[in-house]
């Protein structure tokens, strides 16, 4: 699944080709909306909150999840789709941009890569012109969870987040109050639950406690609470625009990571061979565990 690093990137670059235009083509290819169309609308802004996307068209707020198959794509309009069409959920066509549009780049292929939670997202560039007399259209594929409703409505569809490292609301002391309440949690738990810091995932959660030397298993109350969040947070932002996530300072292919997707390879500070395991409140929700037996107690 992709975690708040790749999904902000992927709002960034949505907003890059989609803000300050006009929507030109919308079908939502869900039963529940498949009335809605907002041609004619203004796209304001398309934001991240944690995990989720925010894409703010006149009134109306368009949620989405990418979960773990979801992505968001940008293309010309006519250009040939780079995944088949039964997968899209929702199209928007945008017009051209006067000379008040942003310029840069948009990636191609915005969101998590498919079936791979280290990596992130993949991007082909495209020149973007200060008038840009070509129109964009961004496609959502296979996306987790897609809801449309008023902006004014917009809380109550993602009102529930912790603070996000990456966003203007990061706010540390209240993560870590969400994070303290409970002193009998495992860890492992507290760190992948949105509503105390909204973004982290996986790789982060895993890199985080070997880096702190602390099984994900350990009672929240058994552990340096804030040196566990400064330190999944200067990790996550430190990603914030790379491609390809590392936490060890290595960019090289198979050395990026610690422990996450490592297991029965050598840790890379003592030699035992990393472990797998899995953690969850129920079979539903258990997430895989990467650790060193040897490092983390």
């Amino acid at each position: 699944m992709p975690e708040g690093d790749t999904v902000h990137r992927a709002a960034s670059r949505l907003h890059e080709a989609l803000a300050g235009r006009t929507v030109t083509h919308c079908d939502v290819r869900v039963p529940q909306y498949a009335t809605v169309d907002l041609s004619g609308e203004p796209v304001h802004e398309v934001v991240a909150r944690g995990k989720h996307l925010l894409m703010r068209i006149g009134t109306t707020t368009v949620h989405s999840h990418l979960k773990m198959e979801g992505s968001w794509h940008v293309y010309r309009p006519g250009a040939r789709w780079r995944r088949p069409a039964f997968e899209a959920r929702m199209v928007l066509e945008v017009g051209a941009a006067g000379g008040g549009s942003a310029g840069g780049s948009v990636g191609g292929s915005l969101g998590g890569s498919l079936g791979s939670e280290h990596r992130g997202a993949e991007s082909i560039a495209a020149d973007i012109p200060p008038v840009d007399e070509q129109g964009w259209q961004a496609v959502g594929f296979a996306l987790g969870e897609l809801e449309i409703a008023p902006t004014a409505q917009e809380e109550q569809m993602v009102g529930y987040l912790g603070p996000d490292p990456l966003g203007p609301d990061w706010d540390r002391t209240e993560a870590l109050a969400r994070l303290t309440a409970d002193p009998a949690r495992p860890i492992g738990l507290a760190l992948l639950d949105q509503r105390i810091i909204a973004g982290l995932g996986n790789d982060y959660r895993n890199e985080t406690l070997f880096l702190r030397g602390v099984l994900p298993e350990t009672p929240v109350g058994e552990v340096d609470a804030a040196a566990a969040v400064d330190l999944a947070v200067r990790l996550i932002r430190a990603n914030r625009d790379r491609v390809e996530r590392t936490t060890t300072g290595d960019t090289r292919r198979g050395r990026r990571l610690w422990v996450a997707h490592r297991e029965r390879q050598p840790c890379r500070r003592c030699g035992t061979p990393v472990r797998q395991g899995t953690l969850g409140d129920s079979a539903l929700t258990e997430r895989m565990t990467w650790y060193c037996p040897s490092c983390q107690r």
